[in-house]
């Protein structure tokens, strides 16, 4: 394998033919901060799957090794940064283990974004004897992983219903896994009491959130710490918006990769105006990826909004029984807006939310 090229992400998550999720949804924005983007697709569907049908294969362990030795072969196996996805099966998730742990071998330092796409709201999406595969390969390798409630508490089997429960749940992933950097991308409404400090900032666009918020989290281990303080913690409340929508950990995950920098002293300072002491790397990074990612939301809903009524039809089991147009036309006005959002994407401003409050007594509290 040659050394890594600058500002090149190796990619490998889900292809839609049509719609933004996976692959569609990590290469445009990467591209537009900067990156050179090599995907490599797990499966490669028509779409996905909530329009109730797709079609298309899934790549299987075979092709994935002819894909990266035929890269390897050619010198083009060179990526400053690893991200990635939805990989369906526990063998194709073996070969790029493997493949990760032979880049890390070149480059020690390689930063690698897992996104352990495994399910959402107590269903998997992928085959159970996947989860160890997680557990046992990526896990130790990563840089820094962005799971779900949902995917924590496949990941550490621990049922997070707790503020201990999820210090047991984060104090697992960085001391047991090794794993320096964690977000956790959307915590359920009223799952954990939180310090009253840590509010939804107001934003005029409140006519299209619900009641209810949810709570992203980053956690940094920088490894010395030996007492009941193991990491830094910081946190937002995020307005939920009413509606459904594909791709968003995928989008979020991206932004992370792009903005994220391993190095603290590369991050803090400088234009930022922010020291040290009140952000760490993955706070930095979760922000302005959670920033961006709420703003394509709103303009994803807004645009759905805008649309008559007959083609964003409401979600009605029945009536989609009877009428099987319905649901495609409800999913395809609620694909993310992505590409008409570029300038929000390129600038990476957190004006729209502001920054991750740090939790200071997580752990003591």
């Amino acid at each position: 394998m040659s050394l890594p090229e600058t500002r090149r992400v190796l990619s490998i998550q889900s292809h839609v033919v049509s719609g933004y999720v996976g692959n569609r949804a990590a290469t445009f924005p990467l591209q537009v901060l900067g990156w050179d983007v090599d995907p490599v697709n797990t499966v490669q569907y028509s779409n996905h799957a909530g329009y109730g049908q797709f079609g298309g294969p899934k790549t299987d362990p075979a092709q994935l090794t002819a894909i990266f030795k035929a890269m390897e072969d050619n010198g083009l196996m060179r990526p400053s940064r690893v991200l990635t996805g939805y990989i369906p099966g526990s063998e194709a998730l073996k070969v790029v283990a493997e493949l990760v742990k032979q880049l890390r071998t070149l480059a020690p330092s390689l930063p690698y974004i897992l996104d352990p796409v495994m399910g959402d709201e107590g269903k998997l999406y992928v085959d159970a004897d996947v989860v160890p595969i997680y557990r046992d390969l990526l896990l130790p390798l990563a840089t820094v992983i962005t799971p779900n409630w949902f995917e924590v508490e496949l990941l550490t089997e621990i049922k997070l219903d707790s503020l201990p429960s999820l210090r047991s749940a984060l104090r697992k992933l960085h001391r047991e896994f090794g794993v320096r950097s964690v977000i956790i991308s959307s915590i359920p409404p009223g799952t954990l009491e939180l310090p009253p400090s840590i509010g939804i900032r107001s934003h005029p666009n409140n006519d299209l959130y619900t009641p209810d918020s949810l709570l992203c989290l980053a956690s940094f281990d920088d490894g010395t710490s030996s007492g009941p303080t193991i990491s830094r913690v910081h946190t937002m409340r995020v307005p939920k918006i009413a509606g459904y929508f594909s791709g968003v950990g995928d989008l979020f995950s991206a932004l992370v990769c792009a903005f994220f920098e391993d190095e603290l002293s590369t991050q803090m300072g400088g234009d930022n105006g922010i020291t040290a002491s009140s952000q760490t790397p993955v706070s930095l990074a979760t922000a302005r990826a959670v920033n961006v990612t709420h703003a394509v939301l709103l303009d994803t809903e807004r645009h759905y909004l805008s649309l008559p009524e007959a083609d964003r039809p409401d979600t009605d089991t029945e009536k989609d029984k009877a009428d099987s147009s319905r649901r495609p036309r409800r999913m395809r006005a609620r694909e993310l807006r992505i590409i008409q959002a570029i300038d929000v994407i390129r600038t990476g401003s957190t004006a729209l939310l502001g920054d991750l409050a740090e939790w200071t007594d997580f752990w003591t509290s």
